[in-house]
């Protein structure tokens, strides 16, 4: 990638995606903790591989928009299920 590469979140601005992403992440990490979902397992891995890999949240929220899906779903988190929803629609 060379330095006049066009910035990824440039059609993002004005509608908050990396504020929203970030509120998702809080949620599922609070969710993470609250539950004994199979998910977690899932979860706790590739939040691991995020880090290392150095990606930011809304990267990580577009790579797992399904299962992210399943796992809120699976909880009844309904606002999840909506801030989720509006990031796919509008961010991803």
């Amino acid at each position: 990638m060379n330095d006049e590469s066009p910035d990824r979140y440039v059609s993002f601005v004005g509608i908050n995606c990396d504020e929203k992403a970030d509120r998702l992440m809080a949620m599922l990490k609070a969710r993470m903790e609250e539950t004994d979902s199979r998910w977690v397992g899932y979860f706790t891995k590739k939040l691991e591989e995020k880090r290392r890999m150095g990606n930011d949240n809304l990267y990580f929220v577009g790579s797992q928009v399904n299962s992210l899906s399943a796992f809120f779903e699976e909880i009844e988190d309904e606002a999840a299920e909506a801030l989720l929803w509006d990031l796919e629609q509008n961010c991803c």
